[in-house]
């Protein structure tokens, strides 16, 4: 019952949202009919990611819808008219209170329908995931959550919403259930498994009110915002320059993965990309990174 009544709430607001840009916007009533299509596809690929509330919507969510758009092989123009939609009712659902924050904010449109993922090199992942170590404070937590990113490639809202039971340590698996309800399994690290370990002692000794993996102070389910917040932290505390986010780590999961000889197939799988398509953006940021290499080290590039 939960996921119809947070859809039901977007949609509302979405239908108010169109009848305020009908009366002020003064735009056509073809590019009326463009953004509410393009706004409902936003919408819905938000209900299948499991969010219900403007407050809980993230930048990289609309990254990641983006992506999607540009994988699947949408023009850059029309990816740019998605942008404008979408900035448009976040900026309506700010300035109508509705929402504290806006997360599209700063988006530069042309430049995003043509940019690949960005990706953390081996040397930054290995700072970012020592970094809990300098940090006493949470830092089994810490740890855990920076290591399962990298390790197994999941979006902030699987991870947030890992259970207890979804961690197989003796079969080294997590059971992860992605958009649409669509239930995976994704192979769990040596080290990955072994700061779970960690994580789970600290658990258990502490204050317990929820059955999620990961945990608030307060033994509560730690929301996506605060698992955001984590992996901001860590990366400034490794002196990263990029500005780090957990689908960044998913992105450096997959174009690692393929750099180093994994079957796209494969890589789709534990992605949980239901088109193949999606997953290849990666081989192209693989093979921009070969032709950097090239340039930059053979003698005659």
């Amino acid at each position: 019952m939960e996921p119809e009544s947070s859809e039901g709430a977007l949609i509302k607001l979405l239908d108010r949202y169109m009848e305020v840009t009908v009366f002020e916007a003064g735009l056509s009533d073809r590019t009326l009919s463009a953004y509410a299509a393009d706004l409902k596809i936003y919408l819905e690929y938000l209900e299948q990611s499991g969010i219900g509330e403007p407050n809980d919507i993230l930048r990289e969510d609309i990254l990641d819808h983006i992506g999607g758009l540009l994988a699947a092989g949408l023009s850059p123009r029309s990816v740019t008219r998605h942008l404008s939609a979408i900035r448009r009712f976040h900026r309506f659902l700010a300035d109508e209170g509705l929402s504290q924050h806006n997360p599209s904010e700063g988006f530069d449109s042309p430049r995003l329908a043509r940019a690949l993922p960005h990706v953390l090199s081996g040397e930054e992942i290995e700072r970012l995931l020592a970094s809990p170590e300098d940090a006493p404070d949470n830092n089994a937590r810490d740890a855990a959550i920076l290591e399962l990113f990298y390790s197994c490639g999941l979006r902030i809202s699987e991870l947030a919403n890992l259970r207890l039971r979804d961690i197989s340590l003796d079969e080294g698996s997590v059971r992860v259930r992605g958009k649409g309800a669509k239930v995976r399994l994704v192979p769990l690290g040596d080290r990955a498994a072994k700061r779970l370990r960690a994580w789970l002692t600290v658990r258990n000794e502490g204050t317990v009110n929820d059955n999620t993996l990961f945990l608030s102070s307060r033994g509560k389910r730690i929301s996506r915002t605060g698992v955001w917040e984590i992996v901001k932290h860590h990366a400034r505390a490794a002196n990263i320059q990029q500005n780090v986010t957990p689908h960044m780590l998913r992105h450096s999961f997959a174009t690692h993965l393929l750099d180093h000889g994994a079957d796209l197939r494969a890589v789709q799988e534990m992605l949980g990309h239901a088109d193949i398509s999606t997953t290849q953006i990666y081989t192209h940021v693989s093979v921009e990174r070969l032709s950097q290499a090239h340039k930059k080290f053979h003698p005659r590039a």
